[in-house]
């Protein structure tokens, strides 16, 4: 009885501004800049939604241990490439991803193995996205560096 009383209780102030800071952290780690600026409109029209985002999804959540921030970003991936409805969140996780340390080729799997999952299009979707984030970053997957790699003309023999 007490036990369950206890668990009920309200956070302190002191525990609110931990999670506050984890998820600040958090989400400046993940999405830099941009992810302040878009919880910051967000705020405007509903600041409790904003505030959610920080504290919940970022603190209390992506600040977990034991899972790394690379492998939860690929999992917010495939969740929102499965989604298909998702594509501004999807890029900034896309971006997220890259920002933590996943490496495009990892990314494009992940999108691809959803065509199982979620369909074709659902994949698609999320290969544009992708592909959006990694030419505003100027990052190539190994197949576009092939591609780019195929269209260059061969050097002269000697040269």
């Amino acid at each position: 009885m007490v036990a369950s009383a206890l668990a009920a209780a309200p956070a302190t102030a002191a525990e609110n501004d931990a999670r506050r800071a984890r998820g600040e952290g958090a989400l400046a780690k993940i999405t830099g800049a941009e992810g302040r600026t878009v919880v910051e409109t967000i705020r405007r029209t509903s600041p409790e939604l904003g505030d959610w985002i920080v504290d919940f999804a970022y603190g209390d959540v992506f600040s977990r241990p034991g899972v790394s921030l690379c492998t939860r970003e690929l999992a917010t991936v495939a969740a929102l490439t499965a989604l298909g409805n998702a594509q501004p969140q999807l890029k900034v996780h896309v971006e997220g991803a890259l920002n933590v340390g996943c490496k495009p080729d990892e990314i494009v799997e992940i999108i691809m193995q959803m065509a199982v999952y979620a369909g074709f299009p659902s994949a698609l979707n999320g290969i544009a996205a992708a592909r959006d984030v990694f030419e505003k970053k100027g990052v190539q997957t190994s197949a576009m560096k092939a591609a780019t790699d195929a269209s260059q003309p061969a050097a002269a023999p000697g040269r």
